[in-house]
């Protein structure tokens, strides 16, 4: 029985080291009576490839949902109208749109749930001889000239500063923007807005205030509907010298490259999991309860993060969820068990839980505890509208997200290990080339040299490396600088080269030999240990009178 028994811990403990594709959407024990129906949404194309991935994933569980990428504001209208169950939108209710002529709010009641974190980007088409560019290096003010036709040539002076004095050849520049009522539109907007107010202003027609609709002008820029055919142009063969404004998630998945774009401590950073997350420590979140507003985003301080790991473009997205129990598309009749709330309740926890540990790969940043203990009182309100709903044991040590850690779950994981760009990112240096850039990583992603932690509150584990006590944390919202921004820098490694720079096609071989290699001890401990056990066990057994 003894020798049995560590065997089971053993496996269990390999097991438990896993990540769970397939784990329960609430976190209680067994359920005694529920029943889901089928839910539908539309919104943001903004956050729609982490949704997508969510549905997916939680569709083996037995929740059916529908998501319609329609655009932030299509999103907000739709629930206004009682059209879908639910919406995603980059930004709240606006109420009056001059730009539409109609109002944007809603009598409908409901409440903002923040579901993912990420950067805006801008893909771009630069091949040059043959060979691709994927280490353009821009900064927020040549960004802002590009797409207000104030630079319109690749060998513009300011450019070519940005990139160290090396020059891309004359070549015009085509801008590709949203068409639709996106949010991805409102993100740059409201950057732009405060930081370049007087070229806005002028742009804007007189409008000093962000927009969710482009102001499109001129025959170079292009407007396409959504964030898939934003990229489904650029990258066209005919789109040489293009570039557009999308959410990191589809160049990432197209296997484009994105401006590496300079923050305030003079560095160019994509927008990476752990970028967007140190970013985010510097949010402003509206905690008033009695707000409408409240869980939704201040970016102000964000765009200027003094931390060199920060990504000056990132933010939240949100779901709008009904709230209350008249809801006409929600509500139960007689005595029939509340199906739709129920389904709405496991997508909406699987979403800000277990599901964040998905999106890092595909070009978003899980979200901060002090965001997901907010998101559970959120979903609370769905118990108070339906209180047959089982919504199960909501805590950080039952979530599965990789911002926890277990032993320190106030802590921000990704922004605390957030890796420091190399020296040749720095403004005056390289620019990285697309293979050495360990941060940048070419444009395709988190650096392999810092995965996601695999998510471990519930098996005691810690993972990666494990956070200090006590060093200086942040979490979304908080205004706490995370980790040592004194810290060096990392080597710049080889010297940087000015030629285009593609990604070597074994770079992820360190990677997969130490997984093969960490798999192989770990099933030699499952069959070693229980005999070494049993033997120490038998040895010990004779010794005894």
């Amino acid at each position: 029985m003894t020798i049995r028994l560590a065997g089971a811990l053993v496996v269990g403990c390999f097991m438990a080291a896993l990540p769970s594709a397939a784990a329960s959407a609430t976190s209680a024990g067994a359920r005694t009576h529920v029943e889901t129906a089928e839910i539908t949404g539309s919104g943001s194309t903004w956050a729609a490839n982490a949704v997508d991935k969510w549905i997916a994933n939680i569709y083996t569980q037995g929740v059916q949902v529908v998501f319609s990428p329609t655009g932030s504001a299509q999103g907000r209208q739709d629930f206004a109208l009682h059209t879908v169950d639910f919406a995603v939108s980059d930004i709240g209710y606006q109420g009056y749109n001059p730009v539409t002529g109609t109002d944007d709010t809603s009598s409908r009641p409901y409440a903002y749930l923040p579901v993912t974190a990420g950067g805006t980007a801008f893909p771009y088409n630069i091949v040059v001889g043959g060979h691709r560019i994927t280490n353009l290096r821009l900064s927020g003010s040549v960004i802002a000239q590009i797409f207000m036709n104030k630079i319109t040539n690749w060998d513009d002076s300011q450019i070519t500063s940005d990139n160290n004095n090396h020059a891309l050849p004359s070549m015009p520049i085509t801008t590709v923007v949203p068409s639709e009522g996106s949010g991805t539109t409102a993100m740059f907007t409201q950057y732009l807005a405060q930081d370049f107010k007087s070229m806005w202003t002028a742009f804007n027609g007189g409008v000093s205030d962000w927009t969710e609709y482009w102001p499109r002008q001129g025959t170079s820029q292009v407007a396409q509907d959504g964030s898939t055919q934003i990229m489904n142009y650029i990258e066209s063969s005919a789109a040489n010298g293009s570039i557009g404004i999308d959410e990191y998630s589809y160049p990432l998945a197209a296997g484009f490259p994105v401006v590496q774009m300079e923050n305030a401590a003079g560095y160019y950073v994509l927008p990476s999991e752990y970028n967007d997350a140190v970013a985010l420590t510097k949010a402003v979140i509206n905690y008033n309860k009695n707000s409408p507003n409240y869980l939704l985003q201040n970016l102000e301080y964000v765009y200027g993060n003094p931390d060199r790991r920060t990504y000056p473009l990132s933010s939240y997205s949100y779901t709008i969820m009904p709230v209350s129990k008249t809801d006409p598309r929600m509500e139960v009749t007689g005595g029939a068990f509340p199906a739709k709330w129920q389904s709405l309740a496991d997508f909406l926890y699987y979403s800000i839980c277990q599901g964040q540990e998905y999106i890092g790969p595909i070009g978003y940043s899980a979200l901060p505890v002090n965001l997901v203990e907010a998101g559970f009182k959120q979903i609370d309100r769905i118990k108070l509208a339906a209180p047959q709903v089982q919504i199960g044991d909501e805590n950080i040590y039952t979530c599965h997200n990789p911002t926890f850690v277990s032993g320190h779950p106030n802590e921000n994981w990704l922004a605390l290990n957030a890796p420091y760009p190399p020296l040749c990112d720095k403004t005056g240096h390289g620019p990285c080339s697309g293979d050495l850039n360990a941060n940048a990583n070419g444009g395709k992603g988190s650096s392999t040299k810092n995965p996601s932690p695999t998510p471990s509150a519930s098996s005691g584990t810690t993972p990666g490396a494990s956070p200090t006590p006590g060093s200086s944390t942040g979490t979304g919202g908080s205004g706490v600088n995370p980790g040592n921004p004194n810290a060096p820098p990392a080597a710049a490694g080889p010297a940087p080269v000015a030629d285009p720079a593609q990604l070597a096609a074994g770079e992820n071989s360190n990677m997969t030999g130490a997984l093969e290699a960490l798999a192989a001890v770990l099933l030699v401990a499952i069959l070693a240990a229980p005999p070494l056990l049993a033997r120490r066990l038998s040895a010990r057994s004779r010794r005894q009178p």
